[in-house]
Parts: C-alpha cells; sequence; structure tokens
C-alpha cells in the first residue's frame, strides 16, 4: 500500500520544507526574545539558528565602535576567536563598511569574483571550494544604520535567494530592535543612577540650608559643582539667565566655604557709574578728589578674608577690569589717591546673564580677565529646566507673601498644572512677582487655572522668541518718566525689560533709551523685579 502524499517525508528540496524552517527558526526566536530582553543571548541564538535551519553560514552581526570610525564584529557564529578579531573595517571599507555607510543592502553572487569582497575575517581557503554568496544587511535603530547582519551562502542549494534575504530581513529588524531597546534601558540606567547619586550627595551636604528651594536634577547637579569647589580659593563664574537666582547660589558658595563666618560683600556692577568703580572697589584716601574728607576702606577691603560677589561683571568699564585682573593675580589694592599697595584675601564669585565669549570677541571684556574668571564656570538652570521645581517654589512664595500680606490665598491642583506649563522666561523671579500680585489681587481664598490666566503675562509663548524690539520713541520717555510703578502696573515692566533687550542686556545703554541715569534703572528695576 503506497503512502498518501500528505505522509510522505519533506524532502530538503521542497518549498514546504524551507517554510517549515523559517516557521521553526521565528518561532524559536520569538521565544528566546520573550525570555530574555538581553540581545547577547538572542542575537547569538539568531545567528545559530540561522546556520542550522537555514544554511546560512558564518553569521556575524557588526557594530561600530566607540569612537565611531570603525566597525568590528560584535556577535557571530562558526567564526573562530581569531576571526572574529580580523573582523574589523573602516566604514566604507569593503562590503561590510560599505553597507553601514549607504544603509542598503548587498549581495555578493560569486565572493571569489568581486573585488569589493575583503575575506579579512574568513579566509578563503577555509570556505568550501564551490560557490559561495555573501549576503550583508544594514541593522537600523529608527532611521539609523548602526550595524550590519552578514552571513555566507553556498551556491549549490535548491532555495531561493530572495526567500533567504526575505527571512534575513526580518531578523536584520528584531536586532534592529533589540540594540535599540538595550540602549534605552542604559541610558534611563545611567539617568536614574544619575538623579540617585546627585540626591544622596544633595540629602548628605542639606542644600536645603541654603535656602535654595527644589530637588530637580539641573538644580541639584548645579549645588553638586558648587560644593565640590567650595574649599578652593580659585575664581567661580555663575552663568545663567537673568532671574535664575545667582546671588543666593553665591552666598550659598560662601555658606558652603571655610569663609562662612567671614564677610560676603555683593556688589552690582550695572549700579555703579563708571567714573565711581575704582573708588567703590578699592577705596580711597584723604583728599583724593574733592569731598573726600577721610580715608575710606573700598568693598574688597570690607571682603578681605571672606568672599566678594560681583554680579552683572560684564557691565564692568574696560578701565576697571585691568585692575580688577592685578588684584586678582597678585592679591593687593591701592587706594584711589594712595601709593601703598595693601594685600587682601579674597574669594571672587562672579555672575552674569550675557556670553562673555561674545562680549570679548566684540572688544567690550578682557580676554585675560575672562580667562581668569572663568576657572570654574557653574550654570545655574533657568526655571524652564527645573519644571518638577515650579510647584515648591510657587508654594514657597505663596507662604512668604500670604505671611506678609496677612493673606490666605491657596492655588488649586489645576492652577499648579497651569503655571508648570509655562515657560517662565522671567525665571524665579517672574514666577515670584506673580504669585506676589496673585496674593495681592486675589478675590477668592483658592484661585484656579481660569482665575490665574489674568495674573499672567498675555504674550507667554512669545516671551522667549520674541524679536529684539526697536528703541523707544523718544517722545514717550517723558510719559514713562512720570508714570509710578504700581504692582498691578505690567506697561512699565514692559518697557523696561525691552529697553534691556533693545541694549542686548546692557542696562547702561538701555538707561540712555529710557532717558534715565544708570543708577535710577538700577533702582526701578530692583523695585519691579526684585533684583
Amino acid at each position: 500500500m503506497k503512502s498518501s502524499p500528505e505522509t510522505l517525508p519533506l524532502s530538503d528540496d521542497s518549498p514546504a520544507y524551507w517554510r517549515e524552517q523559517e516557521m521553526l527558526l521565528l518561532q524559536s526566536v520569538m521565544a528566546l526574545v520573550g525570555k530574555t530582553l538581553s540581545p547577547d543571548t538572542a542575537l547569538r541564538e539568531i545567528l545559530h539558528l540561522m546556520s542550522e535551519l537555514l544554511g546560512l553560514n558564518r553569521g556575524r552581526i557588526v557594530l561600530k565602535d566607540a569612537t565611531g570610525e570603525l566597525c568590528r564584529i560584535r556577535y557571530a557564529y562558526g567564526l573562530t576567536k581569531s576571526e572574529v578579531e580580523r573582523g574589523c573595517y573602516r566604514l566604507d571599507e569593503g562590503v561590510t563598511g560599505h553597507v553601514l555607510t549607504q544603509g542598503q543592502l548587498v549581495i555578493v553572487q560569486d565572493i571569489d569574483g568581486d573585488d569589493a569582497f575583503l575575506a579579512r575575517a574568513v579566509h578563503r581557503e577555509n570556505l568550501p571550494p564551490g560557490p559561495v554568496s555573501f549576503i550583508a544587511l544594514p541593522v537600523r535603530i529608527e532611521d539609523r544604520t548602526v550595524g550590519v547582519l552578514a552571513c555566507h551562502r553556498i551556491r549549490h542549494r535548491n532555495r531561493a535567494l530572495a526567500s533567504d534575504v526575505s527571512i534575513l530581513r526580518i531578523l536584520a529588524t528584531l536586532a534592529g530592535q533589540m540594540l535599540q531597546l538595550q540602549s534605552m534601558l542604559e541610558a534611563r540606567t545611567r539617568a536614574l543612577e544619575e538623579k540617585n547619586r546627585i540626591l544622596v550627595q544633595a540629602l548628605e551636604h542639606e542644600t536645603a540650608r541654603y535656602g535654595i528651594i527644589g530637588t530637580s536634577g539641573p538644580l541639584l547637579r548645579a549645588i553638586s559643582e558648587l560644593e565640590r569647589v567650595s574649599d578652593s580659593t580659585a575664581s567661580v563664574l555663575l552663568l545663567g539667565e537673568s532671574g535664575t537666582g545667582k546671588e543666593l547660589f553665591a552666598r550659598a558658595l560662601h555658606l558652603a566655604s571655610p569663609r562662612r563666618d567671614r564677610p560676603f560683600i555683593k556688589v552690582n556692577c550695572a549700579a555703579i557709574p563708571d567714573t565711581l568703580f575704582e573708588s567703590e572697589l578699592f577705596g580711597y584716601e584723604k583728599g583724593a578728589f574733592t569731598g573726600a574728607a577721610a580715608t575710606r576702606q573700598g568693598l574688597f577691603e570690607q571682603a578681605s578674608s571672606g568672599t566678594i560677589f560681583l554680579d552683572e561683571i560684564g557691565e564692568m568699564p574696560l578701565s576697571m577690569q585691568s585692575k580688577l585682573l592685578r588684584t586678582l593675580q597678585e592679591g593687593v589694592i591701592t587706594r584711589l589717591g594712595g601709593k601703598r599697595e595693601l594685600r587682601v584675601d579674597v574669594r571672587l564669585v562672579a555672575a552674569t546673564n550675557r556670553s562673555l565669549e561674545s562680549e570679548v570677541a566684540k572688544g567690550r571684556f578682557r580676554q585675560d580677565l575672562f580667562y581668569r574668571l572663568n576657572v570654574i564656570p557653574i550654570h545655574l538652570p533657568s526655571l524652564a529646566e527645573r519644571q518638577g521645581d515650579i510647584r515648591a517654589l510657587a508654594l514657597h512664595f505663596l507662604s512668604r507673601f500670604n505671611q506678609a500680606n496677612q493673606r490666605n490665598v491657596n492655588l488649586s491642583p489645576h492652577a499648579y498644572a497651569r503655571l508648570e506649563a509655562y515657560a517662565w522666561p522671567g525665571n524665579i523671579r517672574e514666577l515670584s512677582n506673580l504669585i506676589e500680585r496673585v496674593v495681592l489681587l486675589a478675590e477668592t481664598p483658592v484661585v484656579d487655572a481660569t482665575d490665574i490666566e489674568r495674573f499672567m503675562p498675555t504674550a507667554q509663548a512669545t516671551h522667549a522668541a520674541a524679536p529684539v524690539p526697536e528703541p523707544m520713541p523718544r517722545a514717550m520717555l517723558p510719559v514713562l518718566a512720570a508714570r509710578p510703578y504700581m504692582p498691578n502696573d505690567s506697561h512699565t515692566a514692559t518697557e523696561l525689560r525691552d529697553a534691556v533687550a533693545a541694549a542686548g542686556g546692557n542696562k547702561t545703554r538701555a538707561a540712555q533709551i529710557l532717558g534715565m541715569t544708570p543708577r535710577q534703572l538700577s533702582y526701578r528695576w530692583h523695585k519691579i523685579f526684585g533684583e
């Protein structure tokens, strides 16, 4: 009795046999992926199954190394250790390097007849004598080619080349997804480890004693940098947007240092007229000028053995910058009208919201002084980078202004969410001013998101990207100068901001635009914005 066709064993030449082998490979791969997220085991097993089930031998996955200039065999099956070590290619070198560079499939029908095939990893004498093909496919993560899946194919098999290419495409896609998952998990792990390290360090050093509110990663990173340099005597340069709390960080650096019990002197360089800089910083001798009835110590002498904080140092005139550089280099000052050098021991902390590199390029800031100040630069994050701190800061300001004004105003959860969604171009100072307005003008004990909208600036989305305005018409100056500032008068605050923006951040030039003296502008700015 003859067997029916259904009971006959499958021939390894039949399409049904190869379909069964393909299904077995895919089932095995899926089962393996379900057991482990590590690509090391799964990718090596994929190469093993390619060889055992489909006859696609000496499979290898080649990935870029750390330099990004070379690609090396990372996973392989059927290759010796020395063959794996030889599998190193420059980008666009050989078939493998070409696939990695171009991101396209390459099929070498006969490796003996293609000059692009280098036979570097596996020497030709170690391969079967008959025709051998080589297939190389790109392994991608999103739109980037990060590696190559390649193998040898013996030509005498009765199996269509297109079938092998189809299954290899599936496996290359799967390899890319596994490598992407590994990369995401590693990045996530590194981020969590870094955040935990920063949080632990922050708790160990009790950063709350500095009066700095928040626990976001960027903030704690800045505090960590500050504390690591607190014991040194090197100059520190605080960088960041206006309103990010530079004075608070300068005081924190002083409190964290061995000088904590000595003077902390703050100097607002934008508020000192050019002609008074030297006498303010270095003092003067009796009779040095008309009205100098007695010898007066300068701010550097007052800060001796402590810390001096030069805020807005970009506003310092060039003539004074050279004298400051000499003091920093030699640790001595000479009072105005005096001849005797006085030694001072001062830790300098400087701050600016401007790019001093750009000021150096424009000739408005001395390059040698910039290098001297930039020994330890610390970037203070903007409030937009500290979104997780907005709620804690708002609660802090609510408590302060409620207590100061004998009010009991609170915000709803939706109101806090609205604050967290705002970009805060004015940073912490803008948030503080907003909360003060809310406390003073709120009509209900609990302010909701819809209620808080009327206290917020109208051009929220355009503050950060707004074009630099033209200088204010001179005809407006008498009107502006005559208008007293009121807490709810946003026009005056806007005009001040516009003038400073038009002057490129230089408040001395902004004062000229507004028809004010620098000291008047500094006073008005401090009254409105708190700095």
